[in-house]
């Protein structure tokens, strides 16, 4: 496993890295992203969202379970946050249809509870609060996503 940190001053900063690795997803992609309450995890997601293409509003999907981004050549960006289950059920079988699609990038949330259903070479993203605006991104990623982050 390959590994890379990013520091952010603020939000501006985590939504440019975001958009900038966005921009290089191609699909197929599968990240979770491992941080604490406010930690960073949508404004992640909603560069990333921007960087791929879609025009789609994003947001937290902590009630809703997931949302899908979509962008006009017809690939998707499926965005999962399991904080309030306690059994992956139903949307754990979604998961699974997903992050095998190539014409999906798949984005996890809390992912403790799908973490046998997650794919071994998914990228790991770790957003450490430095405070109130400081973030740190630490990155694991197999050899075949280097180009993400060139």
């Amino acid at each position: 496993m390959n590994s890379i940190t990013y520091h952010s001053n603020s939000i501006e900063d985590t939504l440019r890295l975001g958009r900038s690795i966005g921009e290089r997803l191609r699909g197929g992609e599968v990240l979770e992203l491992i941080s604490d309450l406010g930690g960073g995890k949508t404004t992640f997601t909603r560069g990333l969202a921007d960087g791929f293409g879609s025009t789609d509003p994003v947001s937290s999907p902590s009630f809703t379970i997931s949302y899908v981004y979509s962008r006009s050549d017809g690939k998707k960006m499926y965005h999962f946050d399991f904080y309030r289950l306690e059994d992956a059920g139903i949307v754990g079988n979604e998961l699974s249809e997903v992050e095998n699609d190539e014409s999906v990038v798949t984005v996890v949330e809390w992912g403790d509870i799908v973490h046998d259903i997650l794919p071994r070479d998914r990228i790991v993203v770790r957003i450490k609060n430095i405070d109130d605006s400081r973030r740190e991104l630490i990155f694991k990623f197999a050899n075949r996503y280097s180009r993400l982050f060139t």
